[in-house]
């Protein structure tokens, strides 16, 4: 037996060694890579969805310490409906088109909630101050239109949880892939509504949407601004890292944060670099375990390297704080402030 493997731990790891993503970036024509890279990603995201009708409805407002925050909900596809939290100053004309923030929760139990600054109980609280999390409020006080939607499996949309002892992100995974549905495709799709949604209120500027968001959100962030054009810039927090790091060495990950089959193709600086030239702002903490700085590092410098390619080397921005797996939000108003 001497010589022989038996965990499959070890196996992955040494699958995953091997890995050289065929599509990865290596200098040339960027914007022939990007479209290549972006068909086979659209390819690999899998069943096209049906566009409905969004039927938007408020279903409540309210003001407090000069915010207002505005429940509303529109359909998604056939079978699904988004709720959404906007937030916003209370001095905003509604008559007045606005800069708008598309805010993404991460992995989190409350989803949009903690986000947008709603606190019902003590772990609310104690969840919004270990990451920093309401970054909706605070891009509202600087006087943003701040949207958050809950994502499929959180806040209210997670249906009846039935899944004791497992990742029930990891249990609709599976039994979406069953049917050729994943669930980071049913989020960017949710995501993409959601800026139709934007698009419609007479309070939003449609030219000036940016997006953001911490861990999953973070991930969300660099898909959609990857595939959706209409994101004019994003700030991905916690997030940026190397697919051998971040899923295959540490596991750190769930059936939500990744496209089937994506790391034969790109690894995340390269869909990332999808975003370029547009202006991406990345945020690390130096101490995060999750998302280990030197993976973040490495994954910077390729990110670097594809916006010095197509000449927009000033349009992206990095923030690597003294914290941990968090917000910083040091220098994210100014980059919006500047770009939209």
């Amino acid at each position: 037996m001497d010589g022989r493997e038996l965990s499959i731990y070890e196996y992955f790891i040494k699958r995953g060694s091997e890995v050289h993503p065929s599509m990865k970036y290596n200098g040339g024509d960027v914007k022939k890579w990007q479209s290549s890279l972006r068909s086979k990603i659209i390819d690999l995201l899998g069943t096209p969805y049906k566009p409905v009708d969004l039927n938007p409805s408020t279903v409540w407002a309210t003001e407090e310490d000069g915010l207002v925050k505005e429940k509303v909900i529109f359909d998604a596809d056939d079978y699904s409906s988004i709720p959404a939290i906007i937030v916003k100053r209370a001095d905003l004309d509604p008559n007045v088109q606005h800069r708008a923030v598309l805010c993404i929760h991460g992995h989190g139990p409350f989803g949009k909630d903690s986000v947008t600054g709603i606190i019902t109980s003590q772990r609310h609280l104690e969840v919004i101050r270990q990451y920093n999390y309401d970054y909706a409020v605070q891009l509202a006080r600087a006087g943003y239109v701040a949207i958050a939607p809950d994502l499929r499996n959180f806040g209210e949309r997670t249906g009846q949880e039935i899944y004791s002892g497992r990742d029930s992100c990891n249990v609709h995974f599976i039994r979406g892939l069953l049917m050729g549905y994943n669930l980071i495709s049913l989020h960017i799709w949710d995501l993409m509504r959601t800026i139709d949604y934007l698009t419609l209120r007479p309070d939003v500027d449609s030219e000036r949407i940016g997006c953001m968001g911490l861990p999953l959100g973070g991930t969300l962030t660099m898909h959609l601004a990857a595939l959706d054009s209409r994101i004019r810039a994003a700030v991905i927090s916690c997030a940026l890292t190397t697919y051998q790091e971040y899923a295959i060495i540490k596991t750190n990950f769930c059936g939500s944060q990744f496209i089937p089959g994506i790391y034969k193709y790109a690894d995340l600086a390269d869909i990332a670099g999808l975003i370029a030239p547009r202006p991406v702002l990345i945020e690390a903490g130096v101490y995060d375990d999750g998302f280990p700085i030197g993976a973040t590092t490495q994954a910077y410098n390729e990110l670097q390297e594809i916006y010095r390619f197509v000449g927009a080397s000033g349009n992206l921005h990095k923030d690597f704080f003294e914290g941990g797996h968090e917000f910083s939000g040091r220098k994210t108003i100014k980059f919006f402030d500047s770009y939209l």
